[in-house]
């Protein structure tokens, strides 16, 4: 049977169950067989225990967005949260252990089949194997050849031994003849599309922020753990022979930071990659690597705030932070990539602007853009943009007066000149100073990068030739774009900042070209609302805002977008 297939598969156990696992082949598999998946997670801030889930989407189309929907919920223990629990429809197939089938048929869900998932796993080895017995199980309903998944499985687990290996085929084996005998039910939910080899990639927000470092230059990042930033620094480390990069943990994030602007100072590229309560310590050095003109590169993965806040959820509430942080007055760019694509691009982008100018960049994430992962075409990798610096020659002045502000920047050791730098207002040699008319040409110097920086600005997606715009920024635009889709109303723009800083007067132009526009944000205050209206001289009224510490669902966006509207 052929069709279009859009379906959702939501796997929910407790830490330490596998539910990981679960997303990490799965997707592989699906991409492999044709389909094209979207995968993300919701997990609790805990090591074992708790209840956490993953969602894959699956489809014969691109799909680049979390649904609200939950077609199959395949539960690995009794538990169930509240954010899986408000997902659940008269639409929802639950698939699960016998022992709490009656657990979920109170729920208002279209149907609950119980199976003897945990016995099955036993006689296998252990309840452990649950996660594969349901990868298998989705395989099968979704019309996967088995011996596809098997040779996945194999090739996961090749490095775990014979019996390790032998009994997670056996577990997915085990689940694919569940599924199998279930495949018939469903045929008119999960049809087989006519589908066409998948060539593109899967990657995840992580991996694609660190590749575009990789491609920026990075030779160099310090970090000290803070989810979810983490997973760059740890993806780095792992891949650190293969990149040429020297990956430090740091013994808190102020080292850190220093640690990064020292590898510039001495002919490197450096990161730290932090979030909201690891970057606030980092503050002082930012405004070190200001004043001594250093570039350095902050990837500021945002989480839920104040304090320790809700440390494993999704917010976009530290855009006021990247913007405002440091004492004095400088020159930053923030970039707030909304694609996996655009997470690659951008970060390679900020080595390269942050080398040319000579200013701080940041590449501003959320818990819910590292974490999920789609399949794509790909990326250009091009090549590493060559490190802007210069050989001194005596009498060099690191901090020379320039029309542009950016001055010839050289390295310590990298020819005949004096090297000088210095954390105290300085003369263009590098030497301290109190003098006032030093001191007020040297603030109009660094500034007058700011102006340079509007010229590389990175413009917004604008989609659509209506007059009413939905504007957003960062993470959201898949989500906007397909709820926009599902409107299908031709007097709606979607309008995208993947750079929120500096916005030049283009950027205003175009806002004020509108005669209606909403602002979508994943925070309590609408801050590029905010920081829209301060620059552009525009109102902003209307402001469709989510701080729950989840994203947006493509429904949820359709139906605010329609009162909104």
């Amino acid at each position: 049977m052929n069709g279009v297939l859009d379906a959702v598969f939501t796997f929910s156990g407790e830490a330490g169950q596998g539910v990981q696992t679960v997303e990490l082949i799965l997707p592989r598999i699906l991409k492999r067989a044709g389909f094209h998946v979207f995968a993300n997670k919701e997990y609790m801030s805990r090591v074992r225990g708790g209840v956490n889930s993953s969602s894959i989407r699956v489809s014969s189309e691109p799909v680049r967005a979390q649904l609200r929907r939950m077609d199959f919920l395949i539960p690995l223990n009794r538990g169930l949260n509240p954010r899986i629990r408000s997902r659940l429809s008269g639409r929802t197939v639950v698939i699960c252990d016998e022992s709490y089938a009656d657990d979920y048929r109170s729920l208002g869900v279209a149907e609950v089949l119980a199976l003897p998932m945990e016995r099955r796993a036993r006689e296998i080895g252990d309840l452990v194997f649950l996660n594969v017995l349901s990868i298998g199980l989705s395989c099968a309903l979704l019309g996967v050849e088995e011996e596809l998944g098997v040779s996945a499985i194999a090739s996961r687990f090749a490095d775990k031994g014979d019996e390790v290996l032998s009994k997670n085929s056996s577990a997915f084996r085990a689940g694919f003849e569940m599924g199998s005998s279930l495949r018939d039910r469903f045929s008119g939910r999960l049809p087989r599309p006519s589908l066409r080899s998948n060539e593109g990639v899967l990657a995840s927000g992580t991996e694609m922020v660190a590749l575009g470092c990789v491609a920026g230059g990075c030779d160099f990042i310090a970090a000290y753990p803070m989810s979810p930033s983490t997973g760059v620094f740890t993806f780095m480390c792992q891949n650190a022979h293969r990149f040429g990069v020297i990956a430090e943990q740091a013994e808190d994030e102020i080292a850190a930071m220093n640690m990064a602007i020292g590898a510039w100072l001495a002919g490197g590229r450096g990161m730290v990659t932090t979030s909201g309560g690891g970057f606030a310590l980092m503050e002082e050095a930012l405004s070190l690597a200001a004043m001594t003109e250093t570039p350095v590169v902050v990837h500021l993965a945002q989480r839920p705030a104040p304090a320790t806040g809700l440390p494993t959820r999704t917010e976009q509430a530290d855009l006021n932070l990247a913007l405002y942080a440091g004492h004095g007055e400088f020159p930053r760019v923030i970039y707030a990539p909304g694609s996996l694509e655009e997470a690659f691009y951008l970060s390679k982008k900020a080595f390269e602007v942050s080398d040319r100018f000579q200013v701080p960049a940041f590449v501003l994430t959320d818990q819910y853009l590292v974490d999920l992962s789609y399949d794509f075409p790909g990326v250009e990798v091009g090549e590493v943009p060559e490190l802007q610096v210069v050989r001194s020659e005596p009498g060099y002045k690191r901090f020379l007066m320039t029309e542009s502000g950016v001055s010839p920047r050289a390295v310590p050791g990298y020819g005949e000149g004096l090297f000088v730098v210095t954390a105290d207002e300085h003369t263009e040699e590098g030497h301290i100073t109190e003098d006032p008319d030093i001191r007020s040409a040297m603030v109009e110097k660094r500034l007058r990068k700011g102006e340079l920086l509007e010229g590389a600005f990175v413009p917004p997606k604008v989609e659509g030739r209506g007059k009413r715009a939905v504007v957003c920024w960062g993470s959201t635009y898949h989500i906007a774009k397909e709820a926009l889709s599902r409107l299908g109303r031709d007097d709606l723009v979607l309008v995208h900042f993947s750079q929120v800083w500096p916005l030049p007067r283009s950027a205003c132009e175009l806002i004020s070209s509108f005669e209606e526009a909403v602002v979508v944000e994943n925070n309590a205050t609408g801050q590029l609302a905010n920081l829209l209206q301060q620059v552009c001289c525009r109102p902003f009224e209307r402001r469709v805002l989510r701080y729950s510490g989840d994203q947006f669902t493509v429904e949820e966006l359709v139906e605010r977008l329609e009162e909104a509207f």
